[in-house]
C-alpha cells in the first residue's frame, strides 16, 4: 500500500478540445494487466471535447456544475453534479460544460489491448451540436 504521487494539472490540447480544460490524473494502470485510469477534468463555461470514442467504454462522474454530453445521432442530456453518464465501447460522443458554468466530472475508462487505441480523436464539435436541446 502507498500514497500515490500528486501528478500536476494538465490543461488539454487545443486539437482534442474547445475552451480551457484541465486533467488531472488520479488512477493511472501499475502493472501490465490493469486497466483502470481516472482523471479529473475540469471544463471552463463553454469548453468541451471533440468528437471522440473509446473502445471500452467510459463513464463520466459529474462532481460539480451540469455537463452537455452529445452522441451523433443527435441526442444530448444533462448531467448534474452527483449523476453518472455511460458511453458504451465505440459510441463517438463528446462532452462540455454548459455556456454559463463550470463543470467538472470524472472520467472512467479502460484502456485497450493496444493503449494507442484507447480513445480515438474526431473532428471538433460545431456549435449547432453544442446547443441542441438536451432530450
Amino acid at each position: 500500500m502507498n500514497i500515490e504521487p500528486i501528478a500536476p494539472s494538465v490543461k488539454n490540447p487545443p486539437e482534442m478540445f474547445v475552451g480551457d480544460v484541465w486533467f488531472d490524473p488520479i488512477v493511472a494502470p501499475h502493472d501490465a494487466d490493469q486497466r483502470t485510469t481516472v482523471g479529473l477534468v475540469r471544463f471552463a463555461p463553454g469548453a468541451r471535447t471533440a468528437w471522440h470514442s473509446h473502445a471500452r467504454g467510459q463513464y463520466l462522474r459529474v462532481t460539480q456544475g451540469t455537463g452537455r454530453f452529445g452522441t451523433r445521432d443527435g441526442q444530448v442530456l444533462e448531467a448534474h453534479a452527483g449523476q453518472t453518464v455511460y458511453t458504451p465501447p465505440g459510441q463517438e460522443h463528446w462532452h462540455a460544460a454548459g455556456p454559463d458554468s463550470y463543470m467538472e466530472h470524472l472520467a472512467i475508462l479502460e484502456s485497450a489491448d493496444d493503449p494507442a487505441t484507447t480513445t480515438t480523436w474526431l473532428e471538433h464539435v460545431s456549435d449547432d451540436d453544442l446547443q441542441a436541446p438536451p432530450a
